[in-house]
C-alpha cells in the first residue's frame, strides 16, 4: 500500500494512504480521546463523537478515525473549537451515563475517567440533564457479566463478537432507547456465548466485565 506523509500538531507521521487517521495518530504517541474507532480495515462510522481534530482547509473539525490519510494532510488535535465539541460529545455521554464510579467494575480502568483526566473534564452530571437508564443486569452467564446502563454504545463488543463467528451481542432498540443485548432479549446464558471475554477486553468503560460468582453459586 502506498505510503503517504501527514503533519499531526507540527510532526511529519508517515501512513498506510487511506488508513484512518484516529490509530496512525494514536501510535505515534498522540493523546486524542476515543471510545472506538481504532481498529485496522475500513474507516468506522464514529459512534463516540470524541475525536474531534483540526484540518487544514476544512472549516470544520471532523472525526480522526473517519478521516483517511492522505499526503499532505495537516492535522491538529487540540485547538479552543476542537475542545469545546470534546467537551459536550463527554458530557451528553455521562448525562446517561451511571455515578458515582467507585463500585463500577470498571472504576479506574474506565477510558472516560482517562478522558476526563486528560482533558480536565468533571465526571459529574450537571451539564445537561442526568437521564441514566435503569435496565436489567445480566449476570446469567457464568464468565461475563452484561451492565447496559453503563454501556457507551460504542459498537466494539459487537464487532469483536461477529470476529469469532459467535455473533451473539447487538444494538438493539431506536434511539434513547438503544442498548447493547442479545436476540430476542435472551439472557446471555441462553446464547452461543463462549465466555471468550474478548468483548470485556474492548469495553472501554467495562459495561461487560468478568463475572465473580457470588457465595453459593
Amino acid at each position: 500500500m502506498k505510503r503517504v506523509t501527514v503533519i499531526i500538531d507540527g510532526r511529519e507521521i508517515r501512513a498506510s494512504e487511506g488508513r484512518a487517521l484516529l490509530p496512525v495518530a494514536l501510535e505515534a504517541g498522540f493523546r486524542i480521546p476515543h471510545l472506538c474507532g481504532v481498529e485496522k480495515g475500513p474507516l468506522p462510522f464514529g459512534a463516540c463523537r470524541l475525536c474531534y481534530v483540526e484540518v487544514e482547509g476544512r472549516p470544520d473539525p471532523v472525526t480522526s478515525c473517519t478521516l483517511a490519510a492522505a499526503d499532505g494532510l495537516v492535522m491538529r488535535t487540540r485547538s479552543p473549537s476542537v475542545d469545546r465539541l470534546v467537551a459536550s460529545a463527554f458530557h451528553l455521554l455521562i448525562s446517561t451515563h451511571p455515578l458515582p464510579c467507585k463500585g463500577c467494575p470498571g472504576h479506574k480502568r474506565c477510558a472516560l475517567q482517562d478522558i476526563a483526566r486528560d482533558r480536565g473534564l468533571k465526571l459529574r452530571h450537571g451539564r445537561y440533564p442526568a437521564i441514566p437508564p435503569s435496565l436489567p443486569v445480566d449476570e446469567s452467564h457464568p464468565l461475563v457479566g452484561l451492565d447496559p446502563n453503563r454501556c457507551v454504545l460504542c459498537g466494539e463488543c459487537i464487532r469483536v463478537c461477529a470476529e469469532e463467528k459467535v455473533q451473539v451481542l447487538d444494538f438493539i432498540g431506536r434511539g434513547l432507547a438503544t442498548r447493547i443485548g442479545t436476540f430476542d432479549g435472551r439472557p446471555l446464558a441462553g446464547t452461543r456465548c463462549s465466555g471468550c471475554a474478548r468483548c470485556i477486553e474492548v469495553c472501554p468503560v467495562k459495561a461487560l466485565y468478568e463475572r465473580r460468582p457470588r457465595k453459593g453459586e
